[in-house]
């Protein structure tokens, strides 16, 4: 009888411990209301998340257009949009990777998403802004002239003539406002602005139309060949960092940094670091200055 008794409780011991072990692998058992499939889903979307928010930014740019875009000695990017990148990365926290690429090439980097943003002193227009969308506007410019010192350009309508040669950088806002309001004369598109620079510096075209910061400089590099028309003949241009259409949170990001960067005297501090020479040339002359965006 004893033995029959102990067989009975080695084997109801047996079976207690067999439930017990199997209850503790909570691991091998999904979630209430997952199966085993959607908690893996769940957990790649999250994983996909933070990669995302963790990768570079990649901010397109044209490197041609000192101060704003350039190069530095050892060929990497400086100049103010350089700067403000600078600042919106450390805003972040999220590294911001500059890419140079020719102008045409800027808006379709956006389309295709082979760039987040696009900082390459852009104006805002109507027309881009069917294929992309802009940040709050955070500097605003006029066109002017530059032209050639023996021509005798004294105002816009002075270029409007037949037998006048005007020199734009293609797809630039002067090239806009060229074909579309100096119909008389003959617009020389070309690729970049040192070329249309030169074209008038030798006498080769009789002005070329840019914004009043970059003829104003270019003047002062070439004061023997050229002089400078700084009569406004169109509204303020406003400058916008670009982003892909419907990238609103990146959008929304960015604005905010703007404003932040703006009550804390950014502006000031690039103004100082590039443009010292402009700006009191600016405040001689009565203009607008190039980051007063007050109406």
């Amino acid at each position: 009888m004893k033995k029959m008794t102990a067989l009975l409780l080695s084997v109801l011991l047996a079976f207690t411990m067999a439930g017990c072990a199997g209850n503790s692998n909570t691991e091998s058992q999904p979630e209430p209301g997952r199966t085993p499939a959607e908690k893996d889903t769940q957990e790649a979307d999250r994983d996909s998340a933070a990669d995302e928010t963790s990768e570079p930014l990649i901010a397109a740019m044209e490197l041609a257009y000192p101060p704003f875009e350039t190069r530095d000695d050892a060929g990497e990017p400086e100049g103010v949009s350089a700067d403000l990148l600078k600042a919106f990365e450390e805003y972040t926290g999220r590294e911001v990777r500059i890419e140079n690429m020719a102008w045409d090439g800027l808006i379709p980097a956006l389309q295709t998403g082979a760039a987040d943003l696009v900082i390459s002193s852009m104006t805002i227009t109507d027309e881009r802004k069917e294929l992309i969308d802009f940040s709050d506007p955070y500097a605003n410019a006029l066109l002017a002239i530059l032209a050639n010192k023996d021509s005798d350009i004294a105002s816009i309508d002075d270029l409007n003539q037949k037998g006048k040669t005007i020199a734009v950088k293609s797809g630039s806002t002067g090239h806009m406002y060229a074909e579309k309001n100096l119909t008389e004369a003959e617009v020389l598109a070309m690729p970049d602005e040192s070329a249309c620079v030169t074209e008038v510096s030798q006498g080769r075209a009789d002005g070329f139309i840019y914004d009043q910061l970059t003829i104003y400089r270019n003047w002062q590099n070439n004061p023997d060949t050229t002089s400078a028309v700084f009569i406004p003949f169109q509204e303020p241009e406003q400058w916008g960092i670009a982003v892909q259409k419907g990238n609103q949170q990146l959008l929304d990001q960015l604005n905010a940094f703007l404003a932040e960067f703006e009550k804390n005297g950014g502006y000031e501090e690039l103004t100082k670091k590039h443009l010292a020479e402009e700006k009191k040339a600016f405040d001689e002359l009565g203009f607008q200055w190039f980051f007063d965006m007050a109406e």
